[in-house]
């Protein structure tokens, strides 16, 4: 078997995704998501003009040796760019092993380690009444799990708050800027948290995205204020570049901290894991080298009794939640999944087999990962250029958003 033809879908079906298709002499195909948020184009380049003409005519059933070769061979390795290529292709090579195996890809993978995965919902308001009882809707659609961000009081523009019904952070046309204030946010967040807890009680799990906002020793205050409303994770406190920075932290707070949803290797999560500086890892298929080297990362992190907790949000194309949820099942360190819900154009286009049920959500039993794309249907939504926004100070200098 060989591989005849690949090629790189780009569509805007409410959003812009990237997606891999490779076809084999054999007409078995896979697909495989490669969308970078605000820079798609250059991921599609990278595919088109780098990486397909290399993998014509090369067995696809040899993934660890194509994903080597596409590493190693390039020798300017890691990065976003890159590694989203090349979680494209693994991506869809092992949708093509499992499709050639007659399985869904979980038990390729080695079988299930549990019945279904629990994912968390998003629960966003204007003002803490608003997120409150958007906390109280996720519950009554019984997830288990609630990420709950509000907007503060004095700042137009928050992290995490949705303009309409579905959250998309990305703007047409040139970024948006949004102005940051840290002594707001931290004055703020533990009263959002104590009037969750005080309506809904400490039965749901609770998480919150920090969104690089903060120093180390800003990040162990707020971690410390929230301790006593239980959360399940504090989500990247800090820009995670110098990664020394999280022992500060440690120091300071017990709440469990997860980062890495901008991770691209394992590289870049060796220290936090190995030095036990983190509980949750965030790392996403598409971002972090697909399937396979997704696997080493969760390895790596459970011999540190560190669980996986994967990006999950609508700029990962349903392609990557398919795959993400066949991982999800098999990896033995599990701990959440993210789950924004697509809009219905999105998954009119990519059509997929997994479902939510009860606070879980269930990969699907068709052979592969079980995510296709409809490119008569994705040809009607052409790319639409959008950026994500950046933040300031009221000073104007540049922050982190």
């Amino acid at each position: 078997m060989k591989i005849q033809n690949a090629y790189v879908i780009v569509t805007s079906p409410g959003r812009n995704f990237v997606t891999l298709k490779i076809v084999t002499d054999e007409g078995v195909y896979g697909v495989g998501d490669a969308t970078l948020n605000g820079r798609e184009l250059s991921v599609a380049s990278y595919l088109t003009d780098h990486v397909i003409p290399c993998l014509i005519g090369r067995d696809p059933q040899q993934i660890e040796d194509i994903w080597q070769y596409l590493y190693k061979g390039a020798y300017w390795r890691r990065g976003p760019v890159t590694m989203s290529a090349i979680a494209a292709v693994d991506t869809a090579l092992w949708d093509i092993k499992a499709k050639l195996a007659g399985m869904p890809l979980y038990q390729l993978l080695g079988g299930k380690s549990r019945t279904g995965v629990m994912v968390y919902a998003h629960a966003n308001g204007r003002d803490v009444a608003e997120t409150v009882d958007r906390v109280g809707e996720y519950i009554e659609k019984g997830y288990k799990a609630i990420r709950a961000q509000s907007g503060v009081p004095g700042l137009s523009g928050v992290y995490g708050v949705a303009k309409g019904k579905f959250y998309e952070p990305a703007t047409k046309g040139l970024p948006e800027e949004s102005v940051w204030s840290t002594e707001a946010y931290l004055d703020f967040a533990p009263k959002l948290f104590e009037a969750v807890r005080v309506k809904h009680g400490m039965g749901p799990h609770l998480l919150h995205d920090v969104h690089h906002r903060l120093t180390p020793i800003e990040a162990g205050r707020l971690g410390k204020s929230l301790e006593p409303y239980r959360l399940f994770w504090m989500e990247d406190p800090t820009p995670a570049e110098n990664q020394e920075a999280f022992r500060l932290i440690r120091q300071h707070t017990v709440t469990p901290v997860a980062v890495g949803e901008v991770f691209n290797t394992i590289w870049d999560c060796k220290d936090l894991i190995q030095n036990q500086l983190i509980d949750y890892i965030r790392t996403s298929v598409v971002h972090a080298g697909g399937i396979t080297h997704m696997r080493r990362i969760a390895d790596l992190a459970a011999l540190y009794q560190v669980r996986t907790g994967s990006h999950g949000a609508t700029d990962l194309s349903p392609i990557c939640m398919g795959a993400a949820l066949h991982f999800d099942t098999w990896v033995p360190n599990f701990g959440v999944q993210e789950h924004m819900e697509h809009c219905p154009e999105t998954d009119e286009v990519f059509p997929h087999a997994y479902r939510f049920e009860d606070g879980y959500m269930l990969p699907g039993e068709v052979p592969g990962h079980g995510v296709d794309i409809d490119e008569t249907l994705a040809a009607k939504y052409p790319y639409n250029p959008a950026y994500l926004p950046v933040a300031r100070l009221a000073d104007g200098t540049l922050w982190n958003w």
